[in-house]
């Protein structure tokens, strides 16, 4: 863990961390993954029963789920965990009903000027599968297009010897996901985006993965639409002093469990404070089942960060501009004032990051590495489109005519001034 000070400027080079922990696409990875998608859009189902037996030594009889499928898969939930994401569900569902929008018009004078919202018409969902399953993924990302409207939406994740997770079947079935396949990394993207025999092509991908997911979404970009590239998981905590350490310290290790390149900042005033933390750090560590990866993590990637006021404090914090952002202060929704770039934002010492992660309602799909300067969580807005619209009466056309005429003309464009000349010179509209 790491030391800066800002009196000393030295926290800069945390500002260089956490841009360089990002990292960067390879050539060799683009390579590979751009082959994957040609091989994918040229030979559909062919080259996905190929891939499954390559990358997922997995030989598959079908790439999508029957019903009879899921409901044996769901049949092996247990009623206290079918309980638990039906609750969280109801949790999602309300949250993201209240981001719904309905449109506009105005109307003046004879001009009418509008905005149509309608919902995209295919989605495609992006799961991981390896070494753990991700129900609330599948949540997260499913139930914002489903109150959207979304008339279909298309789930993929890896498949596995044993058959993928009831638990992300139930949650799928929960969601309102219309049908299920089995198919993972860069060839699943493919198939979303350009459609095989079986996979039907969708309109925007949503949901992380590896590299090679990530590179592929990226490539596939502006054929479909994507949601974003997600880098590695972050926490920042702010505090005056006044937290536990030891729930500190706990937050911090539910976020640099997730992988060797996720990261943890405390900011505080106090330097004696933030050793507390550390220490408690330390402690917890050795009892993580998880604490090879959480070592490696908090070692290279995590840091305490020492202020002269609380003020500098939340400036420090919004330069960050943090994945997750925990204040744990004497007056939390106060200094939530003081927040210009955060993806989600946790107020006091009872709302630990992972009642986001699962259970709250808000979205856990949040923009990483600094990207919530410009951008925004996963929400109903990522799939629905917007369409304008206008009228104009006979009046209110020649009213304005001469100013569209004069704008075209500045620009170069006779075409265009004539299409509004010849209607004002013959007065037919």
């Amino acid at each position: 863990m790491k030391l800066y000070y800002t009196k000393t400027n030295t926290d800069r080079e945390l500002y260089r961390l956490l841009k360089e922990r990002a990292g960067h696409t390879s050539a060799d990875i683009q390579e590979k993954v751009a082959a994957v998608l040609e091989n994918v859009r040229t030979n559909g189902d062919k080259a996905l029963f190929a891939y499954s037996e390559t990358f997922d030594r997995v030989r598959l009889e079908r790439l999508e789920l029957t019903k009879e499928d899921i409901e044996k898969q769901v049949g092996q939930v247990s009623p206290e965990l079918l309980g638990t994401l039906k609750a969280a569900a109801r949790n999602i569902r309300l949250y993201h009903e209240k981001q719904l929008s309905s449109g506009y018009e105005i109307s003046e004078n004879g001009k009418t000027l509008g905005r149509l919202v309608r919902p995209l018409e295919r989605v495609g969902v992006y799961v991981p599968g390896g070494t753990a399953a991700y129900p609330s993924t599948v949540l997260m990302n499913c139930i914002p297009a489903s109150v959207a409207g979304v008339r279909e939406i298309i789930l993929v994740t890896p498949p596995k010897a044993e058959g993928i997770s009831p638990a992300v079947v139930a949650a799928a079935q929960i969601a309102g996901v219309s049908r299920i396949f089995t198919i993972g990394g860069a060839q699943a993207i493919a198939a979303l985006a350009y459609g095989t025999e079986s996979v039907p092509q969708v309109d925007k991908i949503v949901g992380p993965g590896n590299m090679f997911v990530a590179e592929a979404k990226r490539q596939v970009f502006g054929k479909v639409d994507i949601d974003m590239i997600a880098g590695p998981s972050e926490v920042c905590v702010v505090t005056d002093g006044s937290a536990n350490p030891t729930y500190l310290a706990a937050d911090f290790l539910s976020q640099l469990e997730h992988d060797r390149a996720a990261s943890a900042t405390l900011i505080c005033q106090d330097l004696s404070f933030a050793k507390k933390v550390e220490k408690e750090i330390e402690r917890q560590l050795s009892l993580l089942p998880r604490r090879e990866i959480a070592a490696e993590s908090f070692a290279n990637y995590s840091a305490i960060v020492v202020t002269e006021s609380l003020e500098e404090s939340f400036r420090v914090a919004n330069r960050i501009a943090p994945e997750h952002l925990e204040i744990v202060t004497d007056n939390p929704y106060e200094h939530m004032k003081m927040v210009e770039n955060a993806g989600s934002i946790f107020l006091g010492e009872y709302t630990p990051e992972p009642m986001g992660d699962y259970f709250a309602g808000t979205n856990h799909v949040l923009p990483t590495s600094g990207t919530a300067r410009f951008s925004s969580p996963l929400s109903v807005d990522d799939f629905i489109k917007k369409m304008s619209y206008l009228s104009y009466t006979r009046d209110a056309f020649l009213r304005e005519a001469d100013d569209v005429i004069r704008f075209a003309e500045c620009e170069g464009l006779d075409a265009h001034a004539r299409s509004v000349s010849i209607r004002k010179e013959t007065g037919k509209v």
